[in-house]
């Protein structure tokens, strides 16, 4: 995700008390209610020929933000071909047709996702006893994209009382035996969601977990019914 969102009205200050009950929401929100870690398998060691990629941990010589507080990672093997889960992973525009936790998404340029393309997503935060409903809009811009190896985007997530100032999400994709292991890492920063780690560490462990666990299920059930 990148660029700069709206910022708060003139004298307003951030409510950190509403940003962990909304953290907690957002949780709830991207994990579709409890698959998470009972449901995603655990990740496999990688192959030997997986030395000759680059680092898991950039693309194109480009990773998360190394200085952030709220950071998560995770991996995992996906039993279909790479070409099958990069292009669900890559054709943004259908991510709501497998990721129940993202409600839109539109493509702010034309053509195929590569460098410099922006989108803007949505994904919905309920109601809890003291937060109202929320959307939370993202617009991304692609940092990185190598076909069939690797993306990175970055950018703002901001709903009613809620702000990350800045998330930097990195993907990769290796061949290994039997499918594709999935790598991927997430960091945030900002005034509100730095107001408490635990907190937003915990609910940005949760939505990558579902998104892992979605792609899977996705990527697989194509596979099989090719």
């Amino acid at each position: 995700m990148s660029g700069n969102g709206p910022s708060p009205s003139p004298g307003q200050r951030p409510r950190p008390l509403r940003l962990r009950t909304a953290a907690v929401t957002i949780t709830v929100s991207l994990a579709v209610a409890g698959v998470l870690a009972s449901t995603v398998p655990p990740a496999q060691a990688a192959p030997a020929h997986a030395a000759r990629h680059s680092d898991p941990s950039e693309c194109g010589g480009h990773g998360v933000d190394t200085g952030a507080l709220i950071r998560y990672r995770s991996d995992v093997v996906i039993k279909a071909p790479l070409s099958t889960v990069w292009k669900l992973q890559t054709d943004v525009e259908r991510w709501p047709s497998w990721q129940p936790p993202v409600t839109g998404v539109e493509r702010l340029d034309p053509g195929p996702l590569r460098k410099g393309a922006r989108f803007r997503w949505t994904t919905p935060a309920p109601a809890t006893p003291t937060t109202p409903a929320i959307t939370l809009e993202i617009t991304s811009t692609v940092r990185e994209l190598q076909r069939h190896d690797c993306v990175l985007w970055s950018g703002p997530a901001i709903g009613d009382g809620l702000r990350i100032d800045e998330g930097v999400h990195l993907w990769t994709f290796r061949k290994v035996r039997g499918g594709v292991r999935v790598h991927t890492e997430e960091t945030w920063t900002g005034d509100q969601v730095e107001a408490d780690v635990p907190t937003a560490t915990a609910a940005l462990g949760a939505g990558i977990e579902a998104w892992l666990h979605d792609l899977k299920t996705a990527a697989e059930a194509a596979h099989e019914h090719a």
